[in-house]
């Protein structure tokens, strides 16, 4: 028999549930606000103490409730936090259980795929997920099986909340640690994610990446594309995070692909710049002479077809320049950070592209990051500077060599074509005097495991030219 103690709660929690049951939307909600008030942070024990036994009783009535109700909105928000309390709580292990054998995932991914959903109730969604997935492999794979990535990565792309960006970041991250079955799907779904138009989905994608690149350990074939893209963003939080990925990635087997990939980006593809070249030359002396810096424009603009001549516009080779830019940046620190990619870079013919970057005066961040990562190479390697002197005459290598940073600023449009039109080629004067000869110009005598890596690259370059 039960105790006098022991019938008085039951008799407690069978007037709350009935309470539940009866209320309408705004009861439920007093009811809902006064749960999640006073078990906040409970045990799995302490709320069994709390429902003398029968926490699951109310539990079920909870997830019933968000099944019905989740998609006009209806105390959502409460309801996702007041099944938090349970799942979260310290052995709560049944009621997770209980709640996934109802399709809690299921709706859960659902309701971050409906546009009428406010935001928080999302990121409480999202936050739940994340319980589920810290839960252990199993839960994991569940939440992966049910198109849990595709849904979460769609949802990372559209939000309009950094915050609740950032919690979708740590549930992408914690799919991809502890989940081989799955890890690839996660590592493909944010590469997906990287053209979206979102600026914090780009940033907090690449950092996961970086992440799920050294779980994974292989590439996929479409990253380095995907990379490169990113590279014409105008947000410097995005290219920063880029850049970083790809002095990750040159560690794997993408490395030729990616370096090759960058020193393209130095010169954009004929079949791009014709299409542009009405629209930069309406505007080029208007940039030159005009009001944006010293003496001439900063940035890829040109004159708005209005009436008032002052006013200028965005032009479509932006992103084109930006990703010239970004790579001249991205090929400095590369060279900057490993003598061996610096090597490989100038069979690629970096040098050449540097200096046609140089001369582009439609953007001069590209010619000042272009001129800081020349001076690299020019002090790393005395044939690089041999060459470089030639190419641009005395007069401006000595400007060159007496301020990199400001050289764009002090340069006439005859220097510029000068620079834009160089026909430098390092790689041939490594070809035509052989390797051996080639290493004692670039830095005196290396081992037999150097002269090997730089013969492959020249060999290379011969077939290349062939």
């Amino acid at each position: 028999m039960t105790s006098i103690k022991e019938q008085a709660a039951i008799s407690r929690l069978l007037s709350f549930l009935q309470e539940w049951d009866n209320a309408g939307k705004v009861a439920r909600s007093h009811i809902l606000d006064k749960f999640i008030e006073t078990n906040r942070g409970k045990t799995a024990p302490e709320l069994e103490q709390e429902f003398s036994q029968g926490a699951s009783l109310f539990l079920v009535r909870l997830t019933t409730s968000l099944r019905i109700t989740y998609v006009t909105d209806s105390c959502l928000e409460k309801l996702l936090r007041s099944i938090g309390i349970f799942l979260s709580a310290v052995s709560s292990n049944r009621y997770l259980i209980e709640f996934l054998e109802v399709g809690g995932v299921l709706t859960l991914l659902e309701i971050l795929g409906l546009e009428k959903i406010k935001e928080e109730a999302k990121k409480e969604s999202v936050k739940l997920l994340q319980v589920i997935a810290n839960s252990g492999r199993t839960y994991k794979e569940l939440i992966c099986e049910s198109y849990g990535v595709r849904s979460i990565a769609e949802f990372l792309a559209k939000s309009k909340s950094e915050e609740t960006q950032e919690e979708v970041q740590v549930l992408l991250d914690s799919l991809v640690h502890g989940n081989p079955k799955y890890q690839n799907q996660v590592y493909k779904g944010l590469i997906a994610l990287l053209p979206c138009e979102s600026p914090k989905a780009q940033q907090l994608s690449l950092q996961t990446l970086r992440t799920a690149q050294s779980i994974i350990g292989t590439t996929h074939p479409s990253i380095v594309d995907c990379v490169l893209k990113v590279l014409g963003t105008m947000h410097l939080e995005v290219q920063y995070e880029a850049i970083e990925l790809i002095k990750d990635l040159v560690g794997y087997d993408v490395r030729q692909a990616l370096l090759k990939g960058l020193v393209a980006l130095l010169i954009p593809s004929v079949k791009e710049t014709s299409k542009l070249q009405a629209k930069i030359l309406s505007g080029r002396d208007l940039l030159r002479w005009g009001c944006l810096g010293q003496g001439r424009g900063v940035s890829c603009l040109t004159a708005a077809p209005s009436s008032d001549p002052s006013v200028l516009q965005l032009t479509p080779s932006l992103p084109m320049f930006l990703q010239q830019a970004a790579a001249a940046k991205a090929i400095g620190v590369l060279a900057r950070n490993d003598m061996s990619i610096a090597e490989e870079l100038l069979y690629l013919h970096v040098v050449h592209g540097l200096m046609a970057a140089m001369g582009n005066m439609d953007h001069s961040n590209s010619q000042r990051l272009a001129s800081l990562t020349l001076e690299c190479f020019v002090q790393m390697f005395p044939l690089v500077a041999e060459h470089v002197r030639k190419g641009m005459g005395e007069e401006l290598y000595q400007l060159f060599l007496s301020n990199a940073e400001d050289l764009y600023m002090k340069l006439d449009s005859i220097q510029a074509d000068i620079l834009a039109a160089n026909k430098v080629n390092v790689t041939k004067a490594l070809r035509l005097h052989g390797s051996s000869y080639s290493m004692n110009i670039l830095y005196g005598s290396h081992d037999s495991a150097q002269m090997a890596y730089l013969t492959h690259f020249e060999k290379e370059d011969v077939e290349s030219k062939e």
